[in-house]
């Protein structure tokens, strides 16, 4: 065969068919990427291997060891990765919360027996106290406290006298506690004395005096004298104002020096604490029994606590 001559034409078709050959397998080499990256889902994610993943800020990778922070060298073993280290866990969780639940119980328990032995210890009270004291009924209205603790006083020393009751009716009763239950005893002997123009009755009590409130009874001499000069009065209208019962008093007895009135929107009445200048308004207010303040008769008897003047608040900044 001949050898084709250099730059000759046929050496130049050769050439260029080469050319096109080559040409056609890169359209196709092409043609065939474009096929393949066809078929692939637009919305998938990137695939990154692990290892050329970045570390994330928040939280640990799937690979970070896991450490365990209880107590070490414990009966179940002290490391995660060694046998029995959940169950030690597990363990220390449920001593903790078992230690807690009976400190608490203990709490509980303990409250509770200091509960107990203050009701115990004030129930005696109160029962000792009852057995000191005595009922007595069918008083005469013109009977005072002080008349008849000063009656009773022969039994034994009186603690405390307290008259009760509507003071324009027979069935007014009183209450007299002693020092000691033979005072008391002995009172039961005064049955049917004759005190006004009524036998009284004289019975053991059921109930106990309620004490007066300590930091509320005089204190000083001064306080002793103003109490000579306070009346208590109760079953007050509710629509009555302080003024009034100053005018009502001061018509009826003397000068009123301070006047306390006291109530609210929960009870039906109101109270007061009234004190005069002279001991004889006092006295002639408990006179006043019965008479019409406002809408309701007003009960009057002798206070056992001063009017105490009310102290100003310091307001601080």
């Amino acid at each position: 065969m001949a050898a084709v001559a250099e730059g000759s034409p046929a050496a130049s078709a050769q050439a260029a068919s080469a050319a096109a050959a080559k040409e056609a397998e890169y359209r196709k080499d092409v043609q065939k990427l474009v096929d393949l990256l066809s078929k692939l889902n637009p919305a998938a994610k990137e695939f990154v291997p692990s290892s050329a993943a970045a570390t994330p800020r928040k939280g640990l990778s799937a690979d970070a060891p896991v450490f365990y922070y209880g107590p070490i060298g414990g009966r179940n073993g002290g490391i995660a990765g060694y046998p029995g280290a959940d169950a030690g866990y597990i363990g220390y969780q449920q001593r903790m919360r078992r230690n807690f639940v009976d400190n608490e119980r203990r709490n509980v328990y303990i409250n509770h027996g200091r509960r107990r032995t203050n009701e115990r210890a004030r129930r005696a009270d109160r029962e000792e106290s009852i057995r000191r004291t005595v009922y007595v009924s069918e008083l005469d209205h013109t009977v005072t406290e002080e008349r008849l603790a000063e009656i009773f006083a022969n039994c034994g020393q009186v603690v405390d006298c307290r008259i009760c009751g509507d003071p324009h009716s027979v069935m007014r009763f009183a209450f007299i506690e002693f020092s000691g239950e033979e005072g008391a005893r002995a009172a039961l002997n005064l049955g049917g004395t004759m005190l006004g123009f009524y036998p009284v009755r004289v019975l053991p009590s059921k109930t106990a005096i309620l004490p007066v409130n300590p930091k509320f009874l005089p204190a000083t001499e001064d306080e002793k004298e103003m109490v000579i000069r306070t009346v208590y009065c109760t079953n007050i209208d509710k629509k009555v104002t302080q003024l009034d019962v100053k005018s009502f008093f001061e018509e009826l007895c003397g000068e009123v020096s301070r006047l306390r009135l006291l109530g609210d929107n929960v009870h039906s009445t109101r109270i007061a604490f009234v004190e005069f200048v002279n001991a004889e308004g006092a006295i002639q207010a408990l006179n006043c029994s019965g008479m019409i303040l406002g809408t309701l008769p007003v009960r009057v008897s002798p206070s056992k606590t001063p009017v105490k003047p009310r102290l100003n608040r310091v307001v601080s900044n």
